[in-house]
Parts: C-alpha cells; sequence; structure tokens
C-alpha cells in the first residue's frame, strides 16, 4: 500500500497481489483461519485501502493443511464490492482434468463457500489466465445501483453475515461478565447459508418449468450450493443458519430476495413460483421469513411476433391521421400465428377485396405477457397474508418496490425501510404526472418514501443503508423464538442489569413525562442514571413515526423478551403532507392530546398487538388512558371501527398479557372497556400501582359533577358544618318570619362560602370509589402493585405464567386424543394444574398466587406432572371407547365392531412379545 501511496495512485480499480513466504514444512495452516487472519488485517486497513482504490487483494501463500501432507499453493481473494462488507474467495492452484495445466479449484467448508458470500469466479480458470479488465458481477451490480440505488441479490448473504458478526462484536465489546463470555462464546462461523432452487421432481429429465407444472404439483424447492448468478429467474432464495448471540447453535432462517438485474425485478409467473414456494418451505418448518424487496411490480410483455407482423386497416389509407377501423394481418401470418401456434384469435374478413384475418385476441408465444402475471401476483399476495399469521414475516426495502411489491411489504407487516431511493408504492410518478397531464410529482419519495411510509405506519423503521437495515432486521429476529412457538429466546443479563432491584425511576403527579422512561429509566435532573422496568438498554422502539400518542416496541424484563405498549402522556402532533396533486391542498398539523385514543394510535395499538402476537411475545401493557376521542371528525375516521380491533387482537392472544396501570395514571371509560381482562381470561390480567393509580367510568370531576350536585353538596355541608346545623336549628325553632328571613340569609353565606371546599370533598370522595383498593375489592383487577418492587414482581410472574402456558398446552393435547369429547379448554387446563398443585402435600390453595412456589413446585414434580398426563390421555381413551361402545342402537354396533377391527388390524403389525402382552392385558382385564 506504501507504493501505491507513492504511486499517487486514483484510480478506482485497482488489485493488489501480494506472495507471501511461508515455512510450510514445518507448520500446518487451515484456510478457514487463514482467511479470518487476512480479513482482519484487511479490516484494519479498510479505509486506506479504499482511500487508495483498491478493489481486489489477492494472496498466493505455500503451505500444508495437515502433517504429512504435500504442500498445496492457495490464492486468497478479497474484494468489497457493496462497500460494506469484505467477500472473500480461497482458491487451490490444482491440475486440470488433463493434468498438463494448473487450474483453480475453490476450497470448499471455507467460510465463504459455507456462507455463500462468495463468487467463486475464478473456479475452473486457467493459473495463468490474465487478470479481467472486469470484475465478476460488476455489470450486475452497477444494473442494481442505476436501477434502484440497491444491490445486487447475490451480495444480501454477505449482509447479513456481517451484520451477525457485528452483533457478536457489539456484545463482546461491553465489557464485564457479560462481554467476556460473548467474546469466549463467539463461533468461527456465524452464517451457513444454501441457496433454495426451483426443480421439476425426479424423474423428469427437462431442467425448463413453468407455473402449468407448479399447479400441477410437479416441482420441488431444492437445496444447493451454486455459484452467484446462476439463476435464471428474477427471485432468488436462501436457507440461512444464523449462530446468533441468542442462538450459537445457529436458527434457520428463509430469505427471498428480488433480482433487480433480471428483468428488472418484475413478478412473472416464475418468479411467483420460486417466492410461493420458498415462504411455503418457511411455513411448513416454521422458521421466519424475510423478503429483501427491490422490484417493478407485475411484468408487462407484448407478442413481439405479432407485433412486427400485424397491419391496419385505415379509414382512408391516404390519410392515415383520419384513424383506423382495426388490426389485421395477413392470410399467411394467420396461419402462421393462428391456426398453428394459437397466438391470435381471428375472423376472416374483406378488405380491399382481399381476405385478411382481423385480429380480436392477441395471445403472445412468450410466456409471462399480462393478466396471467397478476393471478401469480394473488397466489402470492394470499400465501403472504398466510404466512403472517403462521410464522415471522417481515420486509426489508433495499430498493424501489411497486404495485403486487407494495402489496407483499403491507400483507408481511413488519417493514424496515431504506432511507433514500427505496419507495413502496403502486405507481411510478411518471404515470401518475401524465395521468394527470402535468408534472406534479418530481420523485417516487414523494409517494412512498420513509416521509410517507414510516409517517402513516407501513414501515416500522427506517434505516440509513443497506447494511444497517439488515442489521436492525437481526436485532429484531433476536426478540423472536427460533420457530413459531417455540421457545422464547432469553438472554443472559448478568453485568447488564440485575432482577432483584427496585425501579428508580419514578414520575411526578400532574408533570408530563416521556412514557419511554418508565420503560428504559434515565438521568434525572442532577444527571445520575435512574433505573427503568425493563432491562437496561433492551428497549427498541417500532412505529414511531407514526400515530405518536402510543409508544409501542420490544424489550426484556430478566432477560424474557417482551411486546410493549405505553400510553403517551404529552400532547404529540399529527402531520398530514400536503398533495403536489392538490393545488388548493396545504398541510394540516393536528394536536392530539395525551392519555387519548385516536383513530390513528387505536390502529397502531391493534396492529403491535397482532405483531406481538406472531412473534409469540408476552405483553406488557402500560396503560393511561381516559378514553377514545369521541368528537365528529374522529368519530368520521373510525375511531369505533379501530378500538374495536384491539379487541379482536386482544382475543386472538395466546401468550400472557399483563395490563399494568402505572403510578398517577387512569383507565376511564372505554378505555377500560377494552383492556379489561375478560376480554380474554385465559391470557389476561389487571393490576395497578399501590395508591397512586386510578380507574373508573368517569374521572372524578366528571363523577362529581353528574353524580354530586349542589343539592347533595348543600346536603352534605348541612350534615356536617356545626355552624350550617346551628342555624338550621334555630331556623326551625324561630317563630318570627324577620328572624326567618335573617337567618336564611346567613344560611346561604355559609353555603357560598363553603361551596368551593365542599366541592373538592365531593371530587375526593368520588375518586376513593376509583382506587386500587376498591378496584382489588370488587375483583377487576388482580392486586396493587408498589412501583419500585413492580420488575421484581412482573418477572416471577412472567416465568411463571410461561410455564403454566406450556404446561396447560399439554393438558389440552392430552384431553384431545378421542374424537368423541371436546379439548379441555386453557381455563379449564389451569384449573386442573391448580387441582393437582394444592392436591400436593404441603400446598395449599392460598399458594397457588404464590409464583416461585408454584415454579418450584413444577420443577421439583414434573415426573409425578408427567405421569398425571399419561393417566389423563389414558382417562379421555377410556372414555372415547366407553362412548362408542355405549351410543346406542346402530352407532353402538359399529363403534363396538370398529374398535375389535382396530385392534386387529394392529395385531397383526406388532411383535411376537408384544401380541403376547396384549393378550395378556386383555385376559386380565375381561377375565376371559
Amino acid at each position: 500500500m506504501n507504493a501505491f501511496d507513492l504511486c499517487g495512485s486514483s484510480g478506482e480499480d485497482n488489485h493488489l497481489f501480494m506472495n507471501l513466504e511461508s515455512d510450510y514444512e514445518k507448520v500446518t495452516t487451515d484456510p478457514v483461519e487463514l482467511e479470518q487472519t487476512f480479513v482482519s488485517i484487511l479490516k484494519r486497513h479498510g479505509e486506506r485501502v479504499a482511500r487508495l482504490g483498491i478493489a481486489e487483494v489477492e494472496i498466493r501463500v505455500l503451505c500444508c493443511v495437515a502433517e504429512g501432507c504435500p504442500p498445496i499453493s492457495l490464492r486468497l481473494v478479497a474484494s468489497n464490492p457493496t462497500g460494506y462488507v469484505l467477500v472473500m474467495n480461497t482458491y487451490v492452484e490444482a491440475a486440470d482434468e488433463t493434468g498438463t495445466k494448473g487450474s483453480f479449484k475453490l476450497i470448499g467448508g471455507t467460510k465463504a463457500n459455507l456462507a455463500c458470500s462468495g463468487d467463486s469466479s475464478w473456479e475452473g480458470m486457467d493459473v495463468t489466465s490474465p487478470y479481467p479488465l472486469t470484475r465478476p458481477f460488476d455489470a450486475q451490480r452497477k444494473a442494481a445501483l442505476k436501477a434502484s440505488d440497491t444491490l445486487y441479490c447475490y451480495d444480501l448473504p454477505a449482509l447479513f453475515e456481517a451484520a451477525v458478526e457485528k452483533q457478536w462484536n457489539d456484545a463482546s465489546s461491553k465489557g464485564g461478565i457479560e462481554g467476556g463470555i460473548r467474546a469466549a462464546s463467539k463461533p468461527l462461523m456465524v452464517m451457513y447459508t444454501s441457496e433454495l432452487v426451483v426443480q421439476k421432481k425426479k424423474g423428469d429429465g427437462s431442467k425448463s418449468w413453468t407455473m402449468k407444472d407448479y399447479l400441477n404439483g410437479d416441482l420441488e424447492l431444492v437445496q444447493m450450493s451454486r455459484g452467484a448468478g446462476a439463476n435464471d429467474v428474477g427471485m432468488v432464495a436462501w436457507l440461512m443458519i444464523l449462530k446468533t448471540i441468542e442462538y450459537p447453535e445457529g436458527r434457520q432462517v428463509i430469505l427471498i430476495a428480488n433480482d433487480i438485474t433480471h428483468k428488472a425485478g418484475s413478478f412473472g409467473t416464475r418468479e411467483d413460483v420460486v417466492f410461493k414456494l420458498a415462504s411455503e418451505y418457511a411455513r411448513e418448518r416454521r422458521i421466519p421469513r424475510l423478503y429483501v424487496a427491490a422490484n417493478s411490480g407485475a411484468r408487462i410483455g407484448l407478442a413481439e411476433g405479432v407485433k412486427k407482423a400485424f397491419k391496419v386497416a385505415f379509414k382512408d389509407p391516404l390519410k392515415p391521421e383520419n384513424g383506423f377501423n382495426f388490426i389485421y394481418v395477413t392470410k399467411d401470418d394467420y396461419e402462421r400465428f393462428g391456426s398453428s401456434k394459437k397466438e391470435i384469435i381471428a375472423e376472416p374478413v374483406t378488405l380491399d377485396g382481399e381476405e385478411v384475418y382481423k385480429v380480436t385476441d392477441i395471445i403472445g408465444a412468450e410466456p409471462d405477457l399480462g393478466v396471467e402475471n397478476l393471478k401469480g401476483s394473488g397466489l402470492i399476495a394470499g400465501e403472504t397474508s398466510s404466512a403472517y399469521n403462521d410464522i415471522f414475516t417481515m420486509t426489508i426495502v433495499l430498493g424501489r418496490t411497486v404495485g403486487i411489491g407494495a402489496y407483499l411489504v403491507r400483507l408481511g407487516q413488519r417493514t424496515i425501510q431504506k432511507a433514500d431511493t427505496s419507495p413502496i408504492i403502486l405507481t411510478g410518478y411518471q404515470a401518475l404526472n401524465k395521468l394527470m397531464g402535468v408534472d406534479v410529482y418530481s420523485t417516487n419519495d414523494q409517494l412512498g418514501g420513509p416521509g410517507i411510509m414510516y409517517s402513516n405506519g407501513v414501515s416500522h423503521l427506517v434505516a440509513p443503508d443497506h447494511l444497517q437495515a439488515v442489521s436492525s432486521a437481526i436485532e429484531w429476529l433476536s426478540f423472536v423464538p427460533s420457530v413459531r412457538n417455540g421457545l422464547l429466546p432469553i438472554t443472559d443479563i448478568r453485568g447488564i442489569d440485575e432482577i432483584e432491584r427496585p425501579i428508580e425511576f419514578t414520575p411526578t403527579a400532574g408533570i408530563p413525562y416521556d412514557p419511554r422512561l418508565l420503560l428504559t429509566g434515565g438521568e434525572n435532573d442532577d444527571g445520575v442514571w435512574q433505573s427503568g422496568f425493563f432491562d437496561k438498554g433492551s428497549f427498541t422502539e417500532s412505529l414511531s413515526g407514526w400515530a405518536k400518542s402510543v409508544v409501542v416496541g420490544r424489550a426484556r424484563l430478566g432477560g424474557i423478551p417482551m411486546g410493549v405498549v405505553a400510553t403517551e402522556n404529552r400532547t404529540a402532533e399529527a402531520i398530514k403532507p400536503a398533495d403536489p396533486a392538490d393545488v388548493k391542498g396545504a398541510e394540516s398539523i393536528t394536536q392530539e392530546a395525551g392519555c387519548v385514543w385516536f383513530p390513528n394510535s387505536a390502529y397502531k395499538t391493534a396492529q403491535a398487538i397482532n405483531d406481538f402476537r406472531t412473534e409469540d411475545l408476552p405483553l406488557m401493557i402500560f396503560a393511561n388512558w381516559r378514553g377514545f376521542s369521541g368528537g365528529q371528525r374522529d368519530m368520521f375516521d373510525e375511531v369505533l371501527k379501530y378500538g374495536s380491533l384491539i379487541v379482536d387482537a386482544f382475543v386472538a392472544y395466546e401468550q400472557p398479557i399483563f395490563v399494568f396501570i402505572p403510578p398517577f395514571a387512569e383507565i376511564r371509560g372505554g378505555a377500560w372497556v377494552v383492556l379489561d381482562a375478560s376480554i380474554n381470561a385465559s391470557v389476561m390480567e389487571m393490576y395497578a400501582t399501590s395508591g397512586s393509580a386510578r380507574g373508573g367510568v368517569l374521572e372524578a370531576n366528571g363523577a362529581a359533577s353528574v353524580k354530586y350536585r349542589t343539592k347533595d353538596l348543600l346536603s352534605t355541608m348541612h350534615r356536617l358544618d356545626d355552624t350550617l346545623k346551628s342555624l338550621d336549628k334555630k331556623l326551625s325553632e324561630s317563630t318570627s318570619d324577620d328572624e326567618k328571613k335573617t337567618i336564611k340569609q346567613s344560611i346561604n353565606e355559609r353555603e357560598q362560602s363553603l361551596i368551593p371546599v365542599y366541592e373538592q370533598i365531593a371530587v375526593q370522595f368520588c375518586e376513593l370509589h376509583d382506587t386500587p383498593g376498591r378496584m382489588e375489592a370488587v375483583g377487576v383487577i388482580e392486586k396493587s402493585i408498589e412501583w419500585k418492587e413492580a420488575r421484581s414482581f412482573f418477572f416471577w410472574r412472567l416465568r411463571r405464567k410461561l410455564a403454566e402456558f406450556d404446561f396447560r398446552k399439554k393438558i389440552q393435547e392430552a384431553s384431545s386424543v378421542g374424537s368423541g369429547f371436546e379439548g379441555m379448554t386453557a381455563i379449564g387446563a389451569s384449573a386442573l394444574m391448580k387441582t393437582w398443585f394444592i392436591g400436593t402435600p404441603g400446598m395449599t390453595e392460598d399458594m397457588w398466587n404464590a409464583d416461585k412456589a408454584v415454579l418450584s413446585w413444577m420443577a421439583q414434580c414434573n415426573q409425578d406432572l408427567e405421569r398425571k398426563l399419561l393417566g389423563l390421555r389414558k382417562q379421555v381413551v377410556i372414555q372415547e371407547v366407553v362412548q362408542a361402545m355405549t351410543a346406542g342402537g346402530a352407532t353402538a354396533e359399529i363403534g363396538t365392531a370398529g374398535i375389535v377391527e382396530g385392534i386387529c388390524q394392529v395385531y397383526q403389525t406388532m411383535s411376537m412379545d408384544d401380541k403376547e402382552k396384549l393378550k395378556k392385558m386383555l385376559k386380565e382385564a375381561i377375565d376371559l
């Protein structure tokens, strides 16, 4: 590199070659370790390499890979085509098939090979071949950059590898116990990748396939390791095994990406089939499915053969500007296109005394010309909708995504959008300008950039560049189980935070504050850190650009991932941009009061809950809502509809939900209705902060104005005030009209002077009906909790609920063995579990609410519980058989015959020992 400095090189495509001397006779070298060393050196000098315009670095070294082996010559070639991550390929100089020349052979098992992050472009090249003027896939990379400022799809695995590496490096750099653990446990390989390729099923020698083959069930998805750029379809899929911090042994993820260099990344029927099969592959295995979007929507084509042959019947051949009557082909062309190939449908007509064929329909010989692509788009739209409910889905928008591409973004829900030149649109701005006849829009970002899509909730997160977008996806995955309905990825928080600690941040009554401080903690006015509810640094907010009166995101409690919804108690702004197409339009800014659900924030709440549900996350809601905004505009904007969606989302939830009223917060009226635990009693529980939390139909002031009117105030005054009681007595004893008049005047004056304080008393009296004590007494909350102790309480409650939910699923499965009985409900399973708990020696009914005691019981009595499950399953089978044989009439006869026949069929498949055991069991049971 010093030589480059001396040369003053200013090129952008320099190649650096180094030939290393090695003591190969004494030292063995692992190519993987050599790659790692090479990469670390290049990373250390990365800025200088980029500044000198070094596009590729090549190292040649002679080494032995094992003792006793002959020396081999290795070539390590590194480049950084994306600008974000180094791509490495390792080759060995080997003899070709003739044995007369040397050629490059890619070494299998190296990091680049296993991660599919290299291009393997030197494979099979002669060792003496001159260096090419351009690097492999430069044309594709330039095309992707020009088309949508995005990356070539085969560079994406390298970005995921870099993102996982970054996750490990960030964790290792934290220091302390946690950092040391991460640094020691980091795997050498953090990603393994194989491409998923669509092929015809075995037995068919043909390699080409169409949508018809898919519809006939003749296609399958095959894992293979093939070189970059070997695709003949504009959609590529990979199965990636990511060794993340949460899953150091590896987690599987399906990655699907558009190849924007193939027909502009458009969706044809073959692209739709690849997408569909890859998505189904993820659903079958219940693993996350990520889609990297950079496309131009459904493919549009024309029948080129017909286009070159058709003719036009003008009204006046001498004046074609007067218009035309129809399009036709000659008889010869019709025989070529229509009668034999069915490329057109035409009817014979006579034109100028000659028989021609008027074209009524153009079918075309080329595939994917039009509406069939829309049918394919419908296929993958339906698949994405199903995938959202079945597995974790996410879209990373790294380039423009149009039409069906935009719908896939929304149907997959979770979206990370690159900040620049990655619009999510239905129609390009040029087409809209042409439609309106004036140049209204100048870029696609005006229609679907982050300024629109992040602000309206389509995009959950915005990233400044490609690598950061992928890193955000990896961080999001860290909260999600490796498979749907799997165990949560619980992290070790030693050295980061403590479970049994008090919450130090406490809001001040009557003073608005940032609700995120409840979750994360923050510095006080003196710069001293005050801890929050969740683990330090674990909260990640999403959808923060939309409906700012609600805060949603993900965090960890004692290392356990949770979904979070919190109320914004400060006034927020909702900005609606002016549409350039509307000359009278103007930007509108609406002030949204804190602690109130508006149409957008209610929808945001429901959407976040649905996202958490399909991520299998427990949910924590910090509730502080006075109700829904019921003004005319908000009623017209469907606040009632979106509020109802919150209830729908709760009903479908399967993981624990805790609704908690934090300090000095309240839930009133309709807000309580959509948060009450009875909506889904099998998973929801409500709690409140001791002393300061409130809940009721109306706020105390409103309740006092309705239920403690002036006459009630006066009645209370006369009951309590000694002066008024004395005046009332004098009035009743007085016989003089003048004296009565004077006393009444004194009473009136006294009443007026006392009204202000008695109004306060009325408010206080009404407020005492809304306290946590009354909520607990009437059974609408489980219990009240001291705020400082809430972290410890909910951690143990969450652990207990997760264990309870897992075991009650087993109870429900055991109770659903037969078809004659309905499966046990979740509440019924919990009740049965409680019965078993109370029946255990030393356990009481009061201890059922002691979370640590229940967890200890489940751990200590695990074998006994498993036996109880087997007994339950056996009892259900017995009931099923009894019901079948005692149903009466023909049903009993059929049931008995069916049971006997079933036993006979199983008997035929048994071994001799098992047959003898069955005979013995029957003899003993029936006393034969």
